[in-house]
């Protein structure tokens, strides 16, 4: 395929982007990608009373988060409407829209009625020959459908889906208020945007062929349209708050990587043999939307933790270090004034599933502890540990390389020549510098710490341990 291919990612700002939509964006990006097109962001917040600033910010902030990076926009549909009402004046001139002055009171009765009939409601076109305006009502603007024949959307997921046009309405295209309203405003914007693959949740596959009928309107065959099935939650219901269709950057704040998100979401309904842990670059190289399943998949949260802790351990320390110094900052740590985060990442990652456990678990190597575990100090700072403490400290003092291999050669031989065992001596050493029973290596800890932060602390051990 050409260099033609032209997505777009079209969130509303009326709430959280949350990973439905997430997985959409990354869907249209992947290929956009893969196929050397254009990546397009469009915000739909013609809802002016439901769209806020601060839901366009989060849909900002969660797209530079997660590397999806657009190649035009954002476009904001508030800032077309000269756009909107040029193309309905021109189709009101057309004759391919009309002026509808229907009250909602003949509209209820007029749906009252077709439900009485056992008749699916709609509007039925009363309007459409009307010549005159009616005095005192301010009309609406409807779309003149097609009233015979079928529209066939040959989705690349679901196949061929057939809608009958004499059950398609004609719809509203600008309100008694002069607004125009959402699926005319997409109509207009993919024509002008020249989209090419309209990738998208199937809550959208009622309103396709309508719109279809409006790009016919325009002189324009349709785009291709993919229309994505839903993530539901682990019950299997539609997914809401409880199961986490929450802002997709709560998922930065529990500490997983935007790779690790990005893989696990393409996998919910998108598959490449048994293939599990996916880059972003192999996940561009092999996805095509017709591998994507028909059928609806549901969040599984220990499979996305899983994916987290494959991600961490097979990025690079360089690049797990940017979202470890965030979330440290978010414990109020300034990782600046401390040991390289590196080798902190190297030493955390295999016992940590998310960054949040790396920085609280990491929050020691910056801050000395202000209290010692109680347990663990009870056990290893008493006065029958003190003096194999002291020895610690001697041996540690004297070290001319203060590096992991030298450290653990350094206790090895302490705890041979007393006799004591490794654990007797690691122990109280690892309680002094990191005021609990559990850290990194002894060895790589005392290093990742330096030798005069370690000597202080170990002090501060001692006297603790009377």
């Amino acid at each position: 395929m050409s260099n033609d291919v032209r997505t777009r990612f079209a969130p509303s700002p009326t709430g959280l982007l949350h990973i439905g939509g997430v997985r959409t964006a990354l869907f249209c990006w992947l290929y956009a990608r893969r196929h050397g097109g254009t990546f397009i962001l469009r915000v739909e917040d013609t809802d002016r009373e439901r769209s806020t600033p601060a839901a366009v910010q989060v849909i900002l902030d969660g797209m530079e988060w997660l590397g999806l990076h657009a190649d035009e926009g954002p476009f904001y549909q508030t800032e077309r409407y000269p756009r909107y009402r040029e193309v309905i004046r021109q189709w009101l001139a057309e004759g391919k829209a009309y002026h509808c002055y229907c009250s909602k009171d003949e509209l209820e009765a007029m749906r009252n009625a077709q439900l009485a009939r056992k008749e699916k409601p709609r509007y039925d076109g009363r309007c459409r020959a009307r010549t005159g305006p009616v005095e005192g009502v301010t009309p609406v603007v409807r779309f003149r459908n097609p009233l015979e024949g079928a529209v066939i959307v040959d989705d690349a997921v679901h196949g061929k889906v057939v809608f009958q046009n004499a059950e398609l309405d004609d719809l509203i295209i600008e309100r008694s208020d002069g607004n125009p309203t959402y699926n005319f405003c997409v109509v207009v914007d993919d024509y002008d945007m020249k989209i090419t693959h309209v990738i998208r949740g199937d809550d959208h596959l009622n309103n396709t062929p309508r719109q279809m009928n409006m790009l016919r309107a325009m002189g324009v065959e349709p785009p291709v349209y993919a229309h994505l099935p839903m993530i539901l939650g682990p019950d299997g219901t539609k997914l809401s708050k409880r199961h986490g269709a929450v802002s997709v950057l709560h998922y930065r704040e529990e500490g997983y990587l935007p790779e690790a998100l990005l893989n696990y979401l393409a996998r919910l309904g998108w598959s490449y043999g048994d293939q599990e842990i996916f880059s972003l670059e192999e996940m561009t190289r092999l996805f095509d939307i017709k591998d994507v399943n028909k059928s609806a998949s549901a969040i599984n949260p220990d499979k996305l933790a899983w994916i987290n802790q494959q991600h961490l351990m097979k990025l690079s320390p360089a690049r797990i270090a940017v979202e470890l110094c965030w979330q440290l900052e978010r414990l109020g740590v300034d990782a600046s004034k401390g040991p390289a985060l590196e080798p902190i990442v190297e030493a955390q990652r295999e016992r940590s599933k998310t960054l949040k456990e790396m920085a609280q678990a990491s929050r020691f190597f910056f801050e000395a502890p202000a209290a010692y575990d109680e347990k663990a100090a009870r056990k290893n700072l008493n006065a029958e540990t003190r003096p194999l403490l002291e020895q610690a400290r001697a041996v540690l003092a004297e070290l001319g390389d203060w590096s992991a291999p030298a450290i653990h050669a350094a206790i090895q031989a302490l705890a041979e020549q007393s006799g004591a065992g490794l654990g007797k001596v690691a122990q109280p050493l690892r309680v002094a510098v990191s005021g609990g029973g559990v850290s990194p290596p002894i060895d790589r800890t005392l290093a990742i710490l330096g030798r005069e932060e370690t000597l202080a602390r170990v002090d501060r051990a001692l006297a603790y341990a009377g």
